[in-house]
């Protein structure tokens, strides 16, 4: 079924079959990815590598039904970068794989929240997203002493996570619940770094199958309107 949007009159606005079936291989190669790691198979890997290039495929099937362009180019950047951040420890062998993790997953974020500032924004900040301060100022206090040299990198990456899930929840559904599912994602890995103790071994599959879900969710949500907006 067609993803839908309404616009103020209630119009129905959905996206056409070809960009909803574009999704499908970024779904498949999800769900097996979070099997593969609840497994401990050694295709989770690989598998992690294609899940950013699926999710462009929805993109790039869209590109002319979206307006402004410059709204494409964001959701590309955005997802080039989160690749990046995925493949940092296999991309880039010879350094430190979690300064750059963060280092690529914040340029995916400013891309982010630039396009939900500027171009995806619906309404005013909701009022409940101060919790996502409460949660940035609660992380800070439970991992901070964990982190080490990492306390400013881990603090400023926390502020951009925060600030993406907030200016989501701006947007259109779809979007908002993406950024909370990003939140949630970001908020498991960090205590599997920093207290690896504190979760079970199923936490690792946690990660990916909220990971995944938010990344989807957005890109969803930001065609399902900027669909709209070209109509």
């Amino acid at each position: 079924m067609p993803l839908r949007s309404y616009d103020g009159g209630m119009q129905r606005r959905t996206l056409p079959p070809a960009i909803v079936w574009a999704f499908v291989p970024y779904a498949a190669v999800s769900a097996l990815h979070v099997v593969l790691l609840a497994l401990d198979h050694d295709l989770a890997a690989p598998t992690k590598l294609l899940l950013m290039p699926l999710l462009v495929v929805p993109v790039l099937v869209a590109a002319r039904r979206i307006h402004p362009p410059v709204t494409a180019a964001l959701l590309l950047v955005a997802l080039l970068f989160s690749w990046l951040g995925d493949g940092a420890g296999a991309l880039f062998p010879a350094a430190p794989e979690l300064p750059l993790m963060l280092a690529f997953f914040g340029l995916a974020h400013i891309a982010y929240i630039i396009l939900f500032a500027r171009h995806l924004a619906r309404r005013r900040l909701p009022w409940w997203t101060a919790i996502y301060a409460v949660w940035w100022l609660a992380m800070i206090l439970a991992l901070g002493p964990h982190t080490g040299p990492l306390l400013v990198g881990v603090a400023l990456y926390g502020l951009l996570l925060a600030g993406t899930a907030a200016f989501a929840a701006r947007c259109h559904p779809l979007v908002a619940t993406g950024g909370a599912f990003f939140l949630a994602s970001d908020t498991i890995l960090a205590f599997r770094l920093f207290l690896p103790d504190a979760l079970p071994a199923w936490s690792s599959p946690a990660v990916m199958l909220t990971y995944t879900l938010g990344q989807g969710l957005i890109i969803a949500g930001a065609l399902v309107s900027l669909q709209r907006r070209a109509a």
